[in-house]
């Protein structure tokens, strides 16, 4: 199993969100501690970070052989959080 290590936006994300949301969206991460590329996720741009979506919300990462690396997590619905993995690159 990976190790995580989310951003701190990744986090207060998370924490802003009701209890129904925090544990779909956690549950997805914990599934990416296991299985780092699992069928759903897509590649995005050079391949060096994935996406998943989860609900209404999209999670955005990278990973090396111990950690997975949460960059953003946001709503799905709008490219606000494309905007933010750009601003972090």
């Amino acid at each position: 199993m990976l190790k995580p290590d989310l951003t701190n936006d990744a986090v207060h994300f998370l924490k802003k969100r009701d209890t129904k949301q925090f544990l779909q969206i956690f549950q997805a991460i914990i599934g990416l501690w296991e299985e780092p590329r699992p069928n759903d996720s897509i590649s995005m741009g050079n391949g060096s970070h994935f996406r998943k979506d989860v609900g209404e919300f999209r999670v955005i990462y990278r990973f090396d052989d111990k950690t997975v690396f949460i960059t953003v997590v946001g709503n799905r619905n709008d490219s606000a959080a494309y905007q933010e993995f750009d601003r972090k690159k």
